[in-house]
């Protein structure tokens, strides 16, 4: 990506993020802090995509910010992919909580939220125009494909949609957080770091490589 359009890149998500900030086209915007737009740089190569913020996202108003994000950086590093070359963002773009005293417990967002959110990440996907997007876990999936995609079964695949979008599926880091005992930790996060290792020879694709096609009818909301 040359400077210019670099920076036109990087004006197009500003431009982005300060119309996002206003946004009601759900009920989730009246309980949430902010909505919480991607991160930088804005000529990534590589995309990776959440579910919605959490509740520390969402009182900073930055994307990976917590334990996740920092399981994330470490397993980029070991799989010996460069940050500086990595955007980060959600699918749903406001946190989606439970009250439960003085906390706010995570609750995943339902199809209706997801699919009203694919505006913005759609738009984020043209003005950066990344040569690979990583789905982590199944809402982000969803988000990209446009379907219910069940992330075990799929898991190490790049699913192709009718635009071209090449989306490569493996877990979110939260989930590695939740296993329980010293060897379920230690098996999960080497697969998740080899499933990182596969962006490299990813981003050198060859049609053969991709495993699934799906279709994509909605693919611009």
């Amino acid at each position: 990506m040359s400077i210019s359009t670099n920076s036109q890149a990087s004006s197009k998500l500003d431009e982005l993020g300060r119309e996002a900030a206003s946004c009601q086209a759900y009920p989730l915007w009246k309980g949430a802090t902010q909505t919480v737009f991607g991160e930088r740089p804005p000529n990534a190569d590589v995309m990776f995509v959440g579910e919605q913020p959490g509740d520390r996202e969402d009182r900073e108003g930055r994307p990976f910010i917590g334990p996740a994000r920092l399981l994330l950086d470490k397993a980029l590093i070991e799989a010996r992919v460069d940050r500086k070359r990595v955007y980060v963002t959600n699918a749903v773009k406001h946190f989606k909580f439970e009250p439960r005293g003085k906390r706010r417990l995570h609750k995943r967002p339902n199809a209706s939220e997801i699919k009203i959110c694919r505006r913005w990440l759609f738009e984020e996907i043209e003005a950066i125009s990344p040569r690979l997007i990583v789905a982590l876990g199944a809402t982000a999936a969803q988000g990209l494909v446009g379907k219910v995609i069940p992330v075990q079964s799929n898991r190490g695949s790049v699913l192709t949609a009718e635009s071209g979008l090449r989306v490569f599926v493996t877990i979110h880091p939260s989930a590695l957080l939740r296993l329980q005992g010293e060897e379920a930790k230690r098996s999960g996060y080497a697969s998740f770091v080899n499933d990182l290792r596969s962006i490299e020879r990813l981003l050198d694709y060859s049609p053969d490589e991709t495993k699934s096609v799906l279709p994509c009818p909605a693919l611009n909301p």
